[in-house]
């Protein structure tokens, strides 16, 4: 941040980290969509998505009001491309990878679960810090935010128990998707300019803070679905400084397609 970067700017760079963040984790959950393995995980999926859609929404709709001119949520959503997306390059990752070569199907669920366990554990502390916000929209949606994300991690943590003492298979697959994963959250803990500056405003959190009740979380989840926490180590993505993997792109093309072909379409 430079020496006239404005409490606007810092606000408006830091909402859209974590708007960016939700939707696009809200859109590759939708992905189940209609291919959930029971029904019942079909449908808490779909609300699980939609909770996430509707944050990201609340937050591109004050992104938008400090933006002003034609800015909308819509604009914010559909009509940046990649390298303009702030979110956590793990949230971009297909539901499949190396670590399911094996798999039946093009989607493993241990991934998804893994993911939203790791995420959601850590949103739940950022949620919590976010209420004492110096900027009160913020404040209310960390508000809201923090009851829909409690029951994501609840969510997540009981299939992440269930998976990992469950069978063979499913404790197999739950350990190889903890240890593709969990490299990528590394990213949490790196330097980013967007946060440091919201910390020092007031606005947001320096989540480096939230570090060891993160570990505490994750620890304790672990050690009751008899997992192994993995090593995390290795090259730190930086898709919340706008570097992105290769995946972001093809979700981005499907997700803005339609608003893209017909932009100004009224619905």
């Amino acid at each position: 941040m430079s020496a006239t970067t404005t409490t606007t700017d810092v606000t408006i760079d830091y909402l859209l980290h974590l708007a960016d963040n939700a939707v696009v984790l809200g859109q590759r959950n939708a992905e189940w969509c209609g291919h959930g393995p029971v029904i019942e995980e079909d449908l808490a999926m779909a609300n699980i998505s939609l909770d996430l859609i509707g944050q990201a929404r609340l937050l591109y709709q004050q992104t938008a009001a400090r933006m002003g001119g034609d800015v909308t949520e819509d604009t914010l959503a559909y009509f940046r491309d990649d390298t303009q997306f702030r979110n956590y390059t793990l949230l971009e990752l297909p539901h499949h990878g190396p670590l399911v070569g094996y798999a039946r199907t093009d989607r493993d669920y241990a991934t998804t679960i893994v993911r939203n366990f790791l995420y959601s554990a850590l949103m739940v502390l950022v949620w919590e810090a976010l209420q004492r916000s110096c900027d009160d929209e913020l404040a209310a949606i960390a508000a809201k935010s923090l009851k829909e994300t409690r029951y994501h991690l609840r969510h997540a943590r009981d299939w992440l128990v269930r998976m990992g003492d469950g069978t063979d298979e499913s404790h197999a697959r739950a350990q190889a998707a903890l240890d593709h994963l969990m490299p990528y959250t590394q990213e949490f803990w790196a330097d980013s300019p967007v946060e440091a500056a919201a910390a020092a405003f007031g606005l947001g959190v320096d989540v480096k803070t939230l570090r060891p009740a993160w570990d505490a979380i994750v620890d304790d989840a672990l050690a009751e679905a008899t997992l192994k926490r993995s090593a995390a180590t290795g090259y730190v993505t930086q898709g919340k400084n706008g570097l992105h993997s290769e995946h972001l792109g093809y979700l981005l093309a499907e997700m803005q397609c339609l608003a893209r072909a017909h932009p100004g379409a009224q619905w």
